[in-house]
């Protein structure tokens, strides 16, 4: 699927791991997986794509141990990165504190271009600060040829 951006990804439960492969995950995705983005503070910095899952959904199944937790501002929020290769794997939303927000590109199989469109989350005014939950915008992708 990587690069094409015609086909999204399916449902079912599907593995994940960080870079180095220290930190790895199964979960179970919903029917018609949706990814999006965000552009607050942190997940502008991050630029990853997410897919949002119940927390039921993920089981760390290697490597809990090498998962370093970082919060800001309220705490709610929670993301975790591998503390050797340092790559994102998920978080516990904000929004949503009872979903996680996995990076699709730590999902076997998946990448970041496998959507043309990505809709983006206005996180700078997040509506637990009293903004609106609303998008902010759309990340597209084309492929060459």
């Amino acid at each position: 699927m990587s690069g094409s951006a015609t086909q999204a990804p399916t449902s079912g439960k599907h593995g994940g791991s960080c870079h180095c492969g220290t930190v790895r995950f199964t979960v179970d995705l919903p029917a018609d997986p949706r990814p999006r983005r965000c552009n607050c503070s942190i997940c502008a910095m991050k630029g990853v794509v997410m897919i949002d899952v119940p927390l039921g959904a993920l089981s760390v199944t290697q490597g809990e141990d090498a998962l370093t937790l970082y919060t800001f501002h309220s705490g709610e929020a929670k993301h975790r990165f591998c503390s050797r290769c340092g790559i994102h794997t998920f978080h516990q939303t904000r929004s949503d504190p009872d979903k996680y927000g996995i990076n699709a590109a730590c999902l076997e199989g998946f990448s970041p271009y496998d959507w043309a469109e990505v809709p983006v989350f206005d996180g700078q005014n997040h509506p637990v600060d009293g903004g609106t939950s609303r998008y902010a915008g759309m990340m597209r992708y084309e492929p060459e040829g």
